[in-house]
């Protein structure tokens, strides 16, 4: 009895504290990436926690019951890292893993204060140079912070290879610094939950269906302008749109200046929209640029061919030698629209090649990505105790 006690004792001494923060679990990709990586990490290696600057959101529900939440109650990332800082003493996590670039540049500064030894690991979830020059006023200065603030991390990992070469290219991070994780994709469960009823999917007319954030990123106004192409020739078909975002209303107003009418369907966010992707003819994704979206992954495991823009990002690496993708310049409704129409055209849905796409889907499946993190924070666990181990004989010396 004692022995086991013992073993027992020694195996939870042992295991890793990883400590994951995220400001809250709203739906996003990143969030997402996140909750299927604490759902898979290995309970005997790891004892992962979560922290979040607000509990709110929609991903809330699927976390596993065995995960330790801690919600810090602050509304702003801004004013979150008192509290971050006051819990990772508390909990002494060997490892912190930081997601979404507002949080990052926060965490990074405040690694100065926290205990000696704590490794950090950042997460970067899109294409940085396009996001600055789209969505920043002084880009310059935000590289300059990325340059500055996220050297300071152990790792930075980046969801594609375009995002770890435009961190090195754009921001001037040094090539040792990154780490290129895919995003994963949990395939069993997304075909799983694919085959639950849909009242609202139609399998009377051709349909396209979209998933994403209704945010400027996303291109949904482009995918709007090409919908109406695309009735001109399949007066028929219909395009859903599955997602929720500040621009919503603006894009209603949209679709109702382009003469749309019920035939681009606002289905807001969805907890499963996988059924929705499944019964469509089309995936189609039109954004500006991204980092590795994981609605795409989700429409190749449940067998939806893709149409999607050659936007900055990881589109590429996922359909470049996948026959189920069609790729287009990004910002051309006119070149969206005639892949669309040839994809349904062409009926690439019943022509579809599973092991192809099982070929494809390999590098991104949770499994072997979650493999990928845990070696990662393995790493750098060891590089902590070797640091520790020598300033110890340095102090012993002295």
């Amino acid at each position: 009895m004692i022995g086991a006690q013992h073993s027992a004792a020694k195996m939870e001494s042992e295991r890793k504290r990883v400590l994951f923060l995220l400001p809250s679990l709203a739906g996003g990709g990143a969030e997402r990436a996140v909750v299927m990586l604490l759902r898979h990490m290995n309970r005997a290696r790891f004892d992962p926690h979560l922290a979040l600057a607000e509990a709110t959101g929609p991903y809330l529900s699927e976390l596993p019951k065995d995960l330790a939440v801690h919600d810090l109650k602050t509304r702003r990332v801004r004013y979150s890292g008192p509290g971050f800082l006051r819990l990772i003493w508390k909990l002494r996590p060997h490892v912190v893993v930081s997601s979404l670039p507002e949080l990052n540049m926060a965490t990074v500064l405040g690694k100065a204060f926290m205990p000696r030894g704590t490794r950090l690991l950042l997460v970067e979830q899109i294409a940085v140079g396009a996001h600055l020059a789209d969505s920043r006023k002084h880009p310059g200065i935000w590289r300059w912070l990325y340059r500055h603030l996220y050297t300071r991390a152990d790792k930075v990992i980046c969801v594609a290879d375009y995002v770890l070469a435009d961190m090195e290219e754009r921001c001037g991070i040094p090539r040792q610094k990154l780490l290129r994780i895919y995003n994963p994709v949990d395939v069993e469960r997304v075909r799983r939950l694919a085959e639950k009823p849909c009242p609202a999917c139609s399998d009377s007319h051709p349909h396209f269906v979209a998933v994403g954030r209704l945010v400027a990123q996303k291109g949904i106004d482009i995918l709007l302008r090409a919908m109406v192409e695309v009735r001109a020739r399949i007066p028929a078909a219909e395009l859903t749109l599955v997602g929720e975002g500040p621009l919503k209303s603006e894009l209603e107003k949209q679709a109702q200046q382009l003469g749309l009418g019920q035939a681009a369907h606002f289905a807001g966010f969805q907890s499963n929209p996988y059924p929705y992707i499944k019964r469509a003819d089309v995936f189609a994704l039109s954004s500006r640029y991204e980092g590795l979206p994981l609605a795409l992954l989700e429409a190749l495991a449940v067998g939806t061919p893709v149409v999607a823009t050659d936007c900055p990002g990881g589109i590429r690496e996922v359909l470049a030698d996948c026959s189920m993708g069609w790729l287009v310049p990004p910002l051309d409704a006119a070149r969206l629209a005639e892949a669309m129409i040839s994809a349904w055209h062409s009926n690439w849905k019943a022509r579809a090649q599973p092991e192809e796409v099982e070929k494809v889907l390999e590098r991104f499946r949770v499994e072997r990505i979650v493999r990928e993190y845990e070696s990662v924070i393995s790493s750098a666990c060891s590089t902590m105790q070797s640091t520790d181990q020598v300033d110890g004989l340095s102090l012993r010396a002295r």
